[in-house]
């Protein structure tokens, strides 16, 4: 479950493995491995990831299904229209 998750949240944000890595300070053969579930990352980068990524780490380990944005330190007025672009998305 951890392995896609990954690989999805990288593919929804159009990064390849090499510049996922570089976002997190890491090898392109981690990415690689941590997606073909190979390897697990670190308690400490599944926090990097999740914070990324904007997603919980329960999200991650496949603990919820629900994907969540992350508006903390927006504007009201700001959340507002994110709320609004989530509804208009769901109507289509």
């Amino acid at each position: 479950m951890l392995n896609q998750r990954i690989r999805e949240l990288r593919t929804a944000r159009k990064l390849n493995q090499v510049e996922l890595a570089k976002l997190l300070g890491v090898s392109k053969q981690s990415v690689s491995n941590w997606e073909n579930d190979n390897i697990q990352p670190s308690i400490e980068m599944l926090i990097k990831i999740a914070k990324l990524f904007g997603v919980s780490t329960d999200y991650l380990l496949g603990l919820e299904d629900v994907d969540s944005i992350d508006v903390t330190d927006l504007p009201a007025g700001f959340i507002a229209h994110v709320r609004q672009l989530i509804e208009d998305f769901r109507e289509k």
